[in-house]
């Protein structure tokens, strides 16, 4: 009999579980999808790491390489896929420090050299994931043009 109440209170608490939470869910699929048909339609080859990030080295640059933990000055537009700016540096670009980044900066930023330049091709889960965040809605693929303009080692 205590079997039968123990269990029948587990489902009970299982059941009770708070509706009212969001849902993560994983975009990784989705989005290498969308970036790999971002970059068939507009005839572009890019790399791809392990992590799902993709980049372009347009120019390598001759200075300094960044590390995870380095300080950088960046000049950047960030945009999303169908083209809306969403952020946008000035010409003499922000500077930051690559662990106080999105972990697709802090990933992809290294790739490049002091004067170098491409693009970041951030898929959400390097981003914001499935969270809303200042105006980038969940699951966004979001896509960098960047200039590395100064590295602080």
């Amino acid at each position: 009999m205590k079997t039968f109440y123990f269990v029948l209170l587990s489902l009970f608490l299982i059941s009770c579980g708070n509706d009212d939470e969001p849902q993560i869910k994983d975009y990784r699929e989705i989005n290498d999808q969308e970036i790999q048909n971002y970059l068939e339609a507009n005839n572009i080859e890019a790399q791809k790491s392990e992590s799902g990030l993709y980049y372009i080295i347009e120019e390598e640059g001759t200075g300094a390489q960044p590390t995870a933990k380095s300080r950088v000055t960046v000049a950047y537009k960030g945009y999303f896929l169908k083209g809306n700016v969403f952020d946008r540096s000035n010409a003499s670009g922000a500077t930051f420090g690559l662990q106080q980044v999105i972990p697709g900066w802090t990933e992809g930023i290294p790739y490049f050299k002091e004067g170098g330049s491409g693009q970041l091709f951030i898929p959400s889960h390097l981003a914001y994931g499935s969270y809303n965040y200042n105006g980038i809605p969940g699951g966004s693929v979001l896509i960098f043009d960047i200039e590395l303009l100064d590295v602080a080692n």
